[in-house]
């Protein structure tokens, strides 16, 4: 799906970013009027998602900048492998960028064949936000507070489930890292999606589970179907801040985010991507964008391009440690 943006329109939403190239930029120059024709942004999603309507948000706060149109395009499949791979095969004339989770960078390449190597074919630009990870309780669960749950698991000769939305997602990573530093009984539970986790949550079918946020999981923390024990995320949230971070409680190694950001593809004009990253930047000094990811239960995340870089090379290597030790295959 593509969809056009003029440079005559203007939208509102706002982030946080900053941006770095994981591997040697091209040495071609942009000239001082880039971009000089219509610049395309991939999602590697289906339309509709919170990462699509970002992007195309983004998309429209970006063409009057740039003063050309920009082309949001839908490439989804393989957990954003497809549309990475597409990313990193394009001309590299600072035209192309894409705007996904960096899990196709520092955690596919482990789980599944991919046709780019994820630290030198992909230049970080801008990182923009986090997606916190929530530890949370069903009607199954008999404890009450995280320390119950490792209680439970290291008693029971059964454990302790905690369901997860995909197999080799970020949440079976943190289940993985907490069965890792507690020592613990978890056993998990890996669905394909969400939407087929969370009816058996309500259902009780398991005790734990691990969920980004959304208007769904809200949905169902207020009616009381699910309850939440911990969050995983940098610092306490906004919007929650009496819950702990699994950090505080003493599960560093498992207090893992999905963090999203624009790349683009190795050998792009540095100028291009200086100046992308520029203007992103702009974007995301605005308050009200800021609040507006903020209602979409997502986390403005700052930084300089030296951090994003070293972020996503920490989990890159991570996740392979992790993934090596408890036996997770490639499928």
């Amino acid at each position: 799906m593509k969809t056009r943006f003029s440079q005559g329109r203007r939208h509102t939403l706002g982030l946080l970013a900053s941006a770095i190239p994981l591997s040697m930029i091209g040495t071609a120059r942009a000239s001082d009027t880039w971009p000089q024709s219509a610049v395309r942004i991939i999602v590697p999603y289906p339309p509709g998602g919170v990462t699509d309507i970002v992007a195309r948000q983004f998309a429209e706060r970006l063409a009057p900048a740039f003063g050309q149109s920009i082309i949001v395009e839908n490439r989804g499949g393989a957990g954003g492998t497809i549309g990475i791979d597409a990313m990193v095969k394009s001309k590299p004339d600072g035209t192309t960028f894409a705007f996904g989770a960096i899990s196709p960078i520092t955690l596919n390449p482990y789980l599944m064949k991919v046709g780019y190597d994820p630290l030198k074919d992909i230049i970080p630009v801008a990182s923009v936000m986090y997606s916190p990870v929530y530890l949370l309780a069903t009607k199954a669960f008999k404890g009450k507070t995280f320390d119950d749950a490792i209680s439970l698991a290291k008693s029971n000769p059964d454990g302790v489930t905690i369901a997860c939305s995909g197999y080799g997602s970020v949440g079976h990573i943190m289940i993985e890292q907490l069965r890792r530093q507690s020592r613990a009984n978890f056993v998990p539970v890996p669905y394909k999606g969400a939407n087929q986790m969370l009816p058996d949550a309500v259902g009780g079918q398991f005790d734990l589970c691990t969920s980004n946020p959304s208007d769904a999981v809200t949905g169902l923390i207020q009616k009381g179907d699910l309850r939440l024990l911990a969050v995983s995320a940098p610092k306490r949230l906004p919007k929650l801040p009496d819950m702990p971070t699994l950090a505080e409680i003493g599960y560093k190694e498992a207090n893992l985010i999905s963090l999203f950001g624009f790349f683009a593809p190795a050998g792009t004009p540095p100028e291009a991507v200086q100046r992308f990253n520029a203007e992103v930047n702009k974007l995301l000094t605005q308050s009200d964008l800021s609040n507006k990811l903020l209602n979409l239960d997502n986390v403005p995340d700052p930084g300089t391009p030296a951090q994003f870089a070293e972020t996503i090379r920490s989990e890159y290597t991570a996740n392979g440690k992790t993934i090596k030790e408890a036996g997770i295959k490639a499928r």
